[in-house]
């Protein structure tokens, strides 16, 4: 037998109920979402922009909100609701004490420990009472009403799709309207008062199923029968892990190529939770039909792009597929999870094993892949188990399936397989393009088949991962990215993401090496270090090792100090059987490893006549590099007469834009060349680039000060970028 509550509350505290559950629920949801990239920015200057700094992060959210939502399970299995309020708030109260949310000032990853646990030790200090009380409210709340007597209490899932609509708009609020307006301290402090309102709102919930008439009327245990079995379970699980690994996936991609700032964090998280919204709902946006139609098509790019079969190059319309594609196919798992779900006397196990699901995702990106994989082959993986969505429900798996499936992935690769001496003129867009089709045509010939879906897509996948016309000499991994070297026309590159960070002549192996790339010598950072500015510099730092070719310019008896935050980058530079700069030219000059912020802020006694700060991830803005503290932690590192040096060559960013807001503020003179680099029919080792030059004044820069190729930079007079503020999307290229 089960008991239920009677709906005996006065009509207008019937009324009232939802709406005050649905605010509370709103609010918690709000603060949950709002406190991930706050958190994050505020940490930012102490563990560096790498992309998987959020991977990790999201690795600890979703963990914690593990245990808050067991802890929400068994508080409302073992506990009367009285006890169940009293012990909350008392948690809330503790969580207090953590406001307002702050790190200690020299905390900062080191070389030796882990960082991804470091990072997760970072937060749980940080930010883990406080989230831990929030991640427990979304279930709590809803069992709460479920026992309040109020409307629609034997169905409270609705409160989710409002948890989830809050969790949304405080996603975008972040990125698009606090970070814009306001410094992360007073979004900070916001944010407390956020969640001291939060504490009545609780406190509200709470008496009110305490209000409603306790009549406890004997009804049939027909839940008996509906109890999850261990396959609802792992269904459950598995419909949350495919979102999970496949946002962090594709956030990792995005921010690899773009940049590693709350925007492209929050974009993709927005999508997955606008996922709930429209999904927890009786009254579904997309149709049965057109859904599966919609999946078809965002599995087929999932593919194209994940295997890399198109191209290296990552444009907006690329990434707009991207995340368009990963919307849908996450729309199509949580749909699948709502038709899952229990009656709501289940409700609590069926969120802790969501976000056990979860969390899956989160442990397989950030930890396991860099650990197992030597490149970042998680987002192609989970594109493949995302395929379990199109077997047939109902279907029995036949050994004719396997045939089948393999047949259509083979069949979609012809494309982009077959000699291009055949088909000269196809480009490799309109190669994927093709092979889409066919791989979409495979989809529907296979559409009433178990494992065939399943099959052809890790065939299309797997293979065409590895039809590429390079030679491949090394692949390796790190927690900052996956790193390549590889042959390409008589020239040995280094690429990270989309970027090639370095690249040597294979002709000159076993000779002195000649910079090439941005390294050139008519490109600007060839002409500083070719001038006579720089031949009368004693001592050089260089910030983003890369392949070491700026090496090649230091000259005998001169001192030279390299800062890399990845050893991986460090090890490659550094063996001659990848790159020869650093063993021909680098002599004995050290390599300090960590942020290079933190490194130069403890070596006080460094000072240099020649500084260089190229330590751009692809195309991303290293926005603590770019910040006003940042600038004068270089300008006290240079010596009398010293010169500054950014590499800012980018696809997507103004960066020069805050620099010379930077400089204005303290006083230095700046400049800037914008080289382009003649364009030639096979690869062009000279590559254009962007460089600004800051010195206390023009006689720093000397000779430079009088090139007419390097103009002044001046200030637009526009908010000066700091730790506390900063606003990527203001300086997004037009």
């Amino acid at each position: 037998m089960t008991t239920q509550f009677s709906p005996t509350l006065p009509r207008t505290s019937a009324r009232f109920a939802p709406i005050l559950f649905t605010v509370t629920i709103f609010t918690s949801a709000s603060l949950l979402f709002f406190v991930q990239p706050l958190f994050t920015r505020i940490v930012l200057p102490n563990i560096g922009g790498a992309p998987a700094v959020w991977t990790t992060a999201m690795l600890f959210f979703q963990s914690v909100l593990i245990a808050g939502y067991l802890y929400a399970h068994v508080v409302t299995k073992y506990l009367a609701i009285r006890w169940q309020v009293a012990l909350h708030l008392c948690l809330w109260g503790i969580a207090l004490l953590f406001l307002p949310l702050a790190i200690p000032k020299d905390a900062g990853l080191d070389t030796v420990s882990s960082p991804a646990l470091q990072t997760l030790l970072l937060y749980a200090f940080g930010v883990g009472m406080p989230f831990a009380v929030l991640s427990a409210n979304a279930p709590l709340i809803q069992s709460w009403y479920g026992k309040s007597g109020g409307p629609s209490a034997d169905d409270p899932y609705f409160l989710y799709g409002a948890s989830n609509l809050g969790s949304l708009i405080s996603l975008l609020a972040f990125p698009l309207v606090a970070e814009p307006l306001f410094g992360i301290s007073a979004i900070g402090m916001g944010w407390a008062a956020g969640f001291v309102v939060l504490g009545a709102l609780l406190l509200g919930c709470g008496l009110i199923p305490r209000a409603a008439a306790a009549v406890q009327i004997a009804a049939p245990d027909a839940q008996a029968a509906a109890r999850p079995t261990a396959k609802d379970y792992a269904t459950w699980a598995l419909l949350a892990f495919i979102p999970s690994s496949l946002m962090l996936g594709v956030t990792s991609k995005i921010s690899t190529d773009i940049g590693s700032f709350p925007l492209i964090w929050v974009i993709p998280l927005a999508l997955y939770l606008l996922t709930f919204v429209i999904t927890f709902t009786n009254r579904p946006l997309f149709g049965a039909g057109l859904l599966m139609h919609l999946f078809r098509a965002s599995m087929v790019i999932l593919v194209v792009m994940s295997s890399n079969m198109a191209t290296d190059n990552t444009t907006w319309i690329s990434i707009s597929l991207l995340i368009g594609s990963f919307f849908i196919v996450s729309t199509m798992a949580h749909t699948a999870l709502f038709n899952h779900r229990p009656a709501k006397d289940h409700l609590t196990l069926f969120y802790v094993t969501m976000s056990v699901g979860g969390a899956l995702g989160g442990v397989f990106n950030s930890l396991l892949a860099p650990v197992i994989f030597d490149a970042i082959y998680e987002l192609r993986i989970v594109v493949v188990i995302a395929a379990i969505l199109l077997v047939a429900r109902g279907a029995k798996i036949q050994r004719i399936d396997y045939a089948l499936g393999a047949l259509v992935g083979l069949l979609a690769l012809q494309p982009i397989s077959l000699p291009l001496t055949l088909f000269p003129d196809f480009s490799p867009g309109y190669r994927s393009l093709v092979a889409g089709l066919f791989l979409f045509a495979g989809y529907l010939f296979v559409a009433k088949r178990s494992i065939a879906p399943v099959m052809a897509t890790a065939i299309a996948v797997g293979l065409a991962t590895y039809v590429a016309t390079d030679e491949v000499i090394l692949r390796d991994r790190s927690f900052f990215g996956a790193h390549i070297v590889r042959d390409d026309s008589g020239v040995r590159k280094y690429v990270n993401g989309t970027t090639i960070h370095g690249a040597e002549r294979l002709a000159e192996f076993g000779k002195r090496p000649t910079p090439i790339t941005y390294y050139s010598l008519a490109g600007p950072l060839g002409q500083i270090f070719t001038s006579p500015r720089a031949e009368q510099a004693q001592t050089v730092g260089i910030v983003g090792l890369g392949v070491g070719a700026l090496s090649c310019y230091m000259q005998p008896g001169r001192t030279w100090d390299f800062y890399e935050i990845d050893k991986t980058v460090d090890d490659i530079a550094r063996n001659p059987d990848y790159f020869t700069f650093m063993s021909t030219c680098a002599g004995s000059s050290p390599t300090h490893l960590g942020d290079a912020r933190i490194v130069l802020d403890q070596q006080k006694d460094k000072k240099f006549d020649i500084l260089v700060i190229d330590a751009y991830s692809s195309d991303a803005v290293p926005v603590h590099l770019t910040t006003a503290e940042a600038l004068k932690l270089y300008r006290d590192r240079l010596a009398p007469g010293g010169l500054l040096v950014f590499h800012i060559s980018n696809r997507y960013f103004d960066i020069e834009v805050p620099l010379a807001r930077g400089a204005e503020a303290l006083g230095m003179v700046a400049r800037m060349q914008n080289y382009n680099a003649p364009v030639l029919e096979t690869f062009n080792d000279d590559f254009s680039s962007r460089v600004v030059v800051m010195g206390q004044s023009d006689e720093a820069m000397r000779d430079l000060a009088q090139d007419p190729r390097w103009v002044p930079l001046k200030s637009d007079g526009g908010t000066l970028w700091t730790d506390d503020y900063a606003n990527p999307l203001s300086i997004l290229k037009k």
